[in-house]
């Protein structure tokens, strides 16, 4: 199931953000993280994978559109749930209200050489969706390398 953030608590959403602290630092905590979500929610471009049992949030996303381009700003899958779907759920909820296409979906993520990029299988995730590697990106704030992934998106068809 999901839910716009803006219907969820924030304390839910950082409590999954906070199973990622090995990958990206302790953002969790870090004030400039906090508005961050905080202005996602306010424009309704985050959203919350909730678990069935209803035993709090899952997932995380949060999107941003300035089409043609599209961004993922950051994704997260709550670490005993990675590799069971739930963050192509969220793909997916993202590309259904957010992307009107033509244009391309843009995300940044974890280099060939990141530890992240193995532990999170963030990197064969993208691939699986489609998404191909592109240039390298600026290092990210625990000072691990980054590499920005594109998807192509066709004329939405109604």
């Amino acid at each position: 199931m999901f839910l716009s953030a803006r219907d969820a608590p924030l304390d839910g959403f950082l409590c999954v953000a906070s199973q990622v602290v090995l990958c990206f630092g302790r953002m969790v905590v870090a004030p400039g993280f906090h508005r961050a979500v905080e202005a996602h929610i306010r424009e309704g471009a985050a959203l919350v994978a909730e678990s069935a049992d209803a035993s709090g949030p899952v997932g995380g996303l949060l999107f941003g559109a300035e089409p043609p381009t599209y961004h993922v700003h950051w994704l997260v899958t709550a670490e005993h749930l990675r590799g069971a779907g739930v963050g192509r759920l969220l793909m997916a909820e993202a590309m259904r209200r957010y992307v009107t296409g033509p244009g391309t979906v843009e995300v940044v993520t974890f280099g060939p050489d990141h530890p992240g990029a193995v532990e999170s299988g963030a990197r064969v995730f993208y691939e699986r969706l489609g998404f191909r590697p592109g240039d390298p990106a600026d290092p990210g704030p625990e000072g691990g390398s980054r590499q920005l992934y594109r998807l192509d998106v066709p004329v939405r068809q109604m």
